[in-house]
């Protein structure tokens, strides 16, 4: 599946907005904070160059996310963009450690910094530059779906905090001879680190793989379920691969009248339409056999996920099919994701069954709620 070229693009071109931009702020900071004497200042500038590096990064994923995929990486690069926005939460993380650490360490050796009323105007523009380019930035990630930008974005709006910060420091200063930049240093510090821990759990979360999103899940069952020979969709498990790059397996329950050749037509349909109305490559679509011409079968199906839905946690029966004349019945249970312990709970349920159809062979798979269950 190719990748948006477009995406790339507006991504690779506001990464190149932000670079010119921290760089542009970073060299005017660094003159600032060193002619004042400013800790904060200083690592205000750094701050910034720190920005540049995550934008270069960030570049850098999207080009290497871009590549197409092979014997080796059959499902493509996409991941990259995790990856390069977990990086990015580091690099956050350790400027906000390293704020803190350089704090503390002018409130134990403290300089008198020496503020210019052009250095403070040039740290008041930095404010409104950064609060501009921190909502364009994240604004633009949400809407082509790129985490590494809104990354990026959201530490261009803790800067500007920074830099508000800084100035009101000078202002205390200035107007009080009290010096709290260091103890402010301290408290913005701990606020970035806070942050970028929050950045790197939820990029962890996806790198690890997380449910598929609830509204996705419900639109593509009922794309599923509106062609005609499929009576109820189950078991979709959405993979995702990047972001917008996703592929997908589900289960279609269909009347035991159809053939083969009709099941074959009928998948691939669905497939077609999956993909058209929702991006979502289906690789591949198991079937449940339908009971249609036996009365007490259908019954039984009735009365069974009545008896397996009774008990605590169990969620959903289905893929239920009966064979009267081979005694047997085979069916799925779902069981929550809340239970203690999931397994008793299915063999509580397969028990009640058994009370109840003892002379039947029983083949019943035990199931979770990959994504959403109705």
């Amino acid at each position: 599946m190719r990748r948006n070229d477009n995406r790339d693009g507006i991504i690779i071109r506001t990464s190149i907005i932000g670079i010119l931009t921290n760089v542009l702020l970073a060299s005017f900071k660094a003159i600032i904070g060193i002619t004042s004497s400013s800790i904060a200042i200083v690592m205000d500038a750094v701050n910034n160059l720190s920005d540049a590096a995550s934008s270069i990064i960030t570049i850098a994923g999207t080009k290497l996310a871009g590549k197409e995929s092979d014997r080796k990486h059959p499902f493509g690069y996409g991941r990259i963009e995790y990856i390069t926005a977990m990086v990015i939460s580091i690099i956050v993380t350790y400027a906000g450690l390293k704020a803190v650490t350089e704090s503390v360490e002018k409130i134990l050796e403290p300089q008198t910094p020496e503020y210019t009323a052009t250095g403070l105007i040039i740290i008041a523009a930095a404010v409104i530059a950064k609060i501009v380019l921190g909502r364009y930035v994240v604004k633009v990630g949400k809407d082509v779906n790129s985490d590494s930008l809104v990354n990026s974005g959201k530490d261009a709006v803790l800067d500007s905090v920074i830099s508000a910060s800084t100035l009101a420091a000078a202002g205390i200063y200035m107007a009080s001879g009290i010096s709290l930049e260091a103890w402010l240093g301290v408290i913005i510090g701990l606020i970035i680190v806070k942050a970028g821990y929050e950045m790197l759990a939820e990029t962890m979360s996806k790198i690890l793989g997380e449910r598929a999103d609830a509204e996705l899940a419900r639109q593509i069952k009922a794309t599923v379920k509106d062609f005609p020979d499929v009576n109820a969709a189950y078991d979709l498990v959405i993979h995702n691969y990047g972001p917008d790059t996703y592929h997908a397996s589900v289960h279609i329950e269909v009347p035991d009248s159809l053939f083969a050749s009709d099941i074959d037509k009928l998948s691939r349909k669905i497939q077609t339409e999956v993909y058209r109305k929702h991006q979502v490559a289906l690789t591949a679509i198991g079937v449940y056999s339908m009971n249609t011409k036996d009365p007490e079968a259908m019954a039984a199906r009735d009365r069974i996920n009545e008896i397996v839905t009774s008990v605590p946690n169990v969620l959903q029966m289905h893929g239920f099919y009966m064979n009267r004349e081979d005694k047997e019945m085979r069916f799925d249970i779902v069981v929550s994701f809340e239970a203690k312990n999931r397994r008793d709970a299915y063999n509580e349920a397969l028990e009640r069954v058994r009370k109840e159809y003892p002379d039947y062979n029983l083949m019943v798979a035990m199931d979770m709620d990959y994504s959403e269950i109705n």
